[in-house]
């Protein structure tokens, strides 16, 4: 399992590909076809997310789908950490990249928020809670679910270099500036006041 290609050994390479394709594991549209609620990519956003489970109406599922977008990411982190924080870091970020652009779903995926918090509490929970925390407190104020995860993605660099050290803050600023470039629709509609808050419109695709 060692061997080396360029500095890439095959736990490196093994890493990558436990991180992607856990985080490529689309729960939410699993689950909304299980309980019969049809195909999510067509409800709503169209996004796989949490967010998006949430307008089908069920509450539950909404709830299952955070928890298991989480849960792969820190899976995924949890299994590669067994050989070291470098394989854990790799395992990270592909897990929100198979999360965001999933290849049974010709890479059409979600925007990586719930995974990348996933991969962060299991990489340091220090950090995951402190971005878990800013995007309760920033949607409890401003009622944006789009803005409380641009706030939470923004804040996560500044708290892993803090708590985590350079390799994991250099990680976790990829992860910011994948998950805000995922957001490039909302950031726009903030920009001209036309981000629905939660709970008052029918497009809320963070």
């Amino acid at each position: 399992m060692s061997e080396e290609v360029g500095g890439i050994t095959v736990l490196h390479q093994l890493a990558g590909l436990v991180g992607y394709v856990l985080g490529s594991i689309p729960f939410g549209l699993l689950l909304t076809r299980l309980a019969g609620r049809g195909d999510l990519r067509t409800i709503g956003s169209g996004n796989i997310g949490a967010t998006n489970v949430l307008r089908t109406g069920a509450k539950g599922l909404a709830a299952a789908t955070l928890l298991l977008d989480g849960g792969k990411g820190a899976a995924a982190v949890l299994i590669m950490g067994h050989w070291g924080a470098d394989f854990a870091l790799i395992a990270a970020l592909f897990a929100v990249v198979g999360h965001d652009f999933p290849i049974w779903l010709k890479f059409r995926g979600g925007k990586g928020v719930a995974t990348t918090l996933g991969v962060l509490l299991a990489l340091a929970w220090p950090v995951g809670l402190l971005a878990c925390v800013t995007w309760l407190v920033t949607a409890a104020v401003f009622r944006i679910s789009s803005l409380a995860a641009l706030v939470a993605l923004a804040a996560s660099p500044a708290y892993a270099f803090w708590l985590a050290g350079v390799d994991a803050g250099v990680i976790v600023v990829l992860l910011a500036l994948l998950g805000i470039a995922r957001h490039h629709a909302n950031i726009r509609r903030l920009l001209k006041g036309e981000e629905p808050k939660i709970g008052r419109g029918k497009r809320d695709p963070s």
